[in-house]
C-alpha cells in the first residue's frame, strides 16, 4: 500500500470530491443522492469557484421549459451539431463523445438547477446556434453557490473549506483517497472513489508555461484560485492532459469596480424570480440603466475601437504596441500590467450609438461611451486637452503627445484627433487576463481519468475543467453546462464504484 507521508489523522468516506466549484458541488450532490457518505474539500474559504466568480452564469441547453414556453422546438442533436460550427480558438481535434455527453444530459442538469431554486432568463440567441439556447442565471452567478451549496449541505455532505489536497493515496495502482492540508496539519481521507473537480489552470504560471508559453505564463487569471491542482494530482498518478494549449485569452478587460452592485444583489429565489420577470416583461427603456450597471462592470472593449483609431498606452502614457491581435499579450508586460484606451471626441461620438459599441454581452445588451460615463466614473476620464488628460491620469505630457504622433505615423497619417471641440477621453485601467484554460485530464464517458494507454485509473474520476477531456466548449453557456453536467455524472459513477467495491469484497469473502 503506497501511503503518502501524513499524520495519524485518517478518515474514511465513500466518495471524496476535491474542489467546490460547479463541478465539485454537483458531484458531491449526485453521490450523496445515491446514499453515499461524501466529503468535499475546497481550498478557498467558500464554495463556488469560477462558476460563481466572474462568470455571466449562462447555460446553453435544449428542450428546456423556457424554450417550450416560447414554442421553440429544439433537440440535443442540433445542439451537438451547432457546437461543431464554432470556430475553435486553435485547430484542435474535439472529443465528440464528450460533446454528445454534454448535449444529451445538460437539459436534465438545467432542470435540476431550476428545481433547487435557481432562476434563469431567456433563452437568448447566439450564432451559430440555430435556435435560442442561452439561459442566463438571475440575479447573478452567486446563485449557483448559494442554492447548490445549500442543497449539498442538506444532503449531509461534509464540507472542508480552506483545505487543499496535496497528494493522492494509492493501494497498488488504485486511488483510495487523498492527503489534505487543513489548518496547518495533514489529514488522510480514504475513499472508495475520488473525484477531481478543481477547475482550470489559468492561475498557475508553472502550468501555463508548461502547456502554452513563457509569455502567457505572465498574464493574470480571472480566478487566482484556478491553479490546476487537480491536473497535478491526476498527472502524478499517470493521467495526462489534453488540449493544454487551448485557452481563452489573453483578453483585455476593464478592471472591475471596487463595489460591484450587481454582485451584491442577494441570490435569493424571489429576487431571481423578480429579475427574470423584469427581463421578460419590462420595456428595454426601463431595464437599460440596470442592465448597463452590469454591462460596464468587467467586460472586454471591442477590437473595433482600435480599428477605428483608439490608442492603447501604458500608465506612463507610452504607446508600446500596434493595437492589433498581439496588444493584449504586450499589455501584460507593461508597468503594473495596466493600460488606458485613448479616444478623441470624434471617436467618442462615433461609439455613442449602434453599430459602434464599447462592449457587449451576447444576447443581453450593448454598452456605449455614455454608459461608461454614467456607470464607471472610476475608469472614465475626460479633459478639454491632451495635456490636461495626461495630468489627470498622472502621465507624462510629452510621452502621451509622442504616443499620438507615433500612432498617426504608423497609420499612414490617419488623423486620430482631436476634432474642433478639442476634448479627449481615456478608458481604463484595462488589464489582460487569461479567462480560462481548456486543457483537462483525459477521461472516458464515465468520467474516469485515463492513463497514457487510455486505461481507466481505478478509483479516480474528474469533472468540470479538470476533466474536460479534450472537448471544445467555445460559446457562452457551455463551460458551466459542462461543469454541472460532468460533475453530476462523475458523482453518480463514483457512487456506483462503491457498489462494485462492496460486491468484490462480498465475492472474496464467499
Amino acid at each position: 500500500m503506497q501511503w503518502a507521508e501524513a499524520g495519524v489523522d485518517r478518515q474514511q468516506v465513500d466518495v471524496l470530491v476535491i474542489g467546490g466549484g460547479g463541478g465539485g458541488m454537483a458531484a458531491a450532490a449526485a453521490a450523496a443522492e445515491c446514499g453515499r457518505k461524501v466529503q468535499l474539500v475546497e481550498k478557498a474559504d467558500k464554495l463556488g469557484g469560477t462558476t460563481s466568480g466572474w462568470s455571466i452564469g449562462s447555460i446553453s441547453a435544449t428542450n428546456t421549459p423556457h424554450q417550450l414556453r416560447r414554442c421553440i422546438l429544439d433537440n440535443p442533436q442540433h445542439h451537438f451539431e451547432d457546437m461543431g460550427l464554432f470556430k475553435t480558438r486553435r485547430a484542435k481535434s474535439d472529443n465528440p463523445a464528450l460533446r454528445r455527453l454534454l448535449t444529451d444530459n445538460v437539459t436534465e442538469t438545467f432542470c435540476w438547477l431550476v428545481s433547487l431554486g435557481i432562476e434563469f432568463a431567456g433563452p437568448m440567441p447566439e450564432p451559430p446556434h440555430r435556435k435560442p439556447r442561452m439561459h442566463t442565471v438571475m440575479p447573478n452567478s452567486r446563485a449557483y453557490a448559494y442554492h447548490v451549496g445549500r442543497y449539498v449541505r442538506k444532503l449531509g455532505v461534509h464540507i472542508r473549506l480552506r483545505s487543499r489536497a496535496v497528494e493522492l493515496v494509492r493501494d497498488g495502482q488504485r486511488v483510495i483517497g487523498a492527503v489534505v492540508e487543513c489548518d496547518g496539519r495533514r489529514v488522510t481521507i480514504l475513499a472508495k472513489a475520488t473525484v477531481l473537480a478543481t477547475g482550470d489552470f489559468s492561475g498557475s504560471a508553472e502550468l501555463k508555461e508548461r502547456f502554452v508559453s513563457k509569455e502567457l505564463a505572465a498574464v493574470d487569471p480571472i480566478n487566482v484560485d484556478s491553479t490546476g491542482d487537480g491536473l497535478r494530482l491526476g498527472i502524478a498518478v499517470g493521467g495526462r492532459v489534453l488540449n493544454g494549449d487551448v485557452l481563452l485569452g489573453p483578453e483585455m478587460r476593464f478592471v472591475p469596480p471596487r463595489n460591484n452592485l450587481i454582485r451584491m444583489i442577494p441570490p435569493w429565489r424571489f429576487v431571481g424570480q423578480a429579475m427574470r420577470w423584469s427581463f421578460e416583461n419590462l420595456p428595454p427603456s426601463i431595464l437599460r440603466p440596470f442592465v448597463m450597471s452590469f454591462m460596464t462592470t468587467a467586460l472586454a472593449p471591442t477590437p473595433a475601437l482600435f480599428a477605428e483609431g483608439a490608442i492603447l498606452v501604458n500608465k506612463r502614457g507610452e504607446r508600446f504596441v500596434d493595437e492589433g491581435p498581439g496588444a493584449a499579450l504586450a499589455l501584460a508586460a507593461q508597468p503594473e500590467k495596466i493600460g488606458y484606451i485613448l479616444l478623441d471626441s470624434a471617436l467618442a461620438r462615433k461609439f455613442s450609438a449602434w453599430p459602434n459599441y464599447i462592449s457587449t454581452a451576447p444576447g443581453i445588451a450593448y454598452a456605449y461611451i455614455d454608459d461608461y460615463r454614467r456607470n464607471r466614473k472610476d475608469i472614465f476620464h475626460s479633459a478639454s486637452s491632451l495635456e490636461a488628460l495626461a495630468d489627470r491620469l498622472g502621465m507624462s505630457r510629452s510621452a502621451l503627445s509622442a504616443s499620438l504622433a507615433t500612432a498617426r505615423a504608423a497609420r499612414g497619417g490617419i488623423d486620430t484627433g482631436p476634432d474642433a471641440s478639442g476634448a479627449w477621453y481615456a478608458l481604463g485601467p484595462v488589464k489582460s487576463y487569461i479567462v480560462l484554460t481548456d486543457g483537462g485530464l483525459a477521461v472516458n464517458e464515465r468520467l474516469q481519468v485515463l492513463d497514457a494507454a487510455d486505461r481507466p485509473i481505478d478509483g479516480l474520476y474528474a469533472a468540470g475543467s479538470a476533466g474536460q477531456g479534450g472537448v471544445l466548449l467555445q460559446g457562452h453557456g457551455h463551460h458551466i453546462g459542462w461543469a454541472f453536467t460532468s460533475g453530476r455524472l462523475a458523482g453518480r459513477h463514483a457512487a456506483f464504484e462503491t457498489d462494485r467495491e462492496a460486491s468484490a469484497s462480498a465475492t472474496v469473502g464467499a
